[in-house]
């Protein structure tokens, strides 16, 4: 089999991968990169992640954002009794 690339910007990527010496040869660079990326199967649909088990499980993503979750003071709102 021969793949001819065309667009400029896989064969860059594709050289530097090679630059790093981690790659033999390009085929080796498209070898890992076909390994690595989830494989299609078109009749099963895309396996969902397991729901979180509970609020920080469901936030670990964001740690290390530096991000604030406190709630700002509310003096409410007027009320008509």
């Amino acid at each position: 089999m021969t793949i001819q690339i065309t667009r400029p910007e896989v064969e860059a990527l594709i050289n530097q991968r090679l630059k790093t010496g981690a790659y033999k040869d390009a085929e080796d660079v498209v070898l890992q990169a076909l390994q690595s990326s989830p494989e299609m199967v078109a009749s099963a649909p895309p396996a969902a992640e397991p729901p979180a088990k509970d609020i920080v499980e469901l936030f670990a993503p964001l740690r290390g954002l530096n991000l604030d979750f406190g709630r700002n003071p509310s003096t409410g709102r007027p009320v008509d009794l």
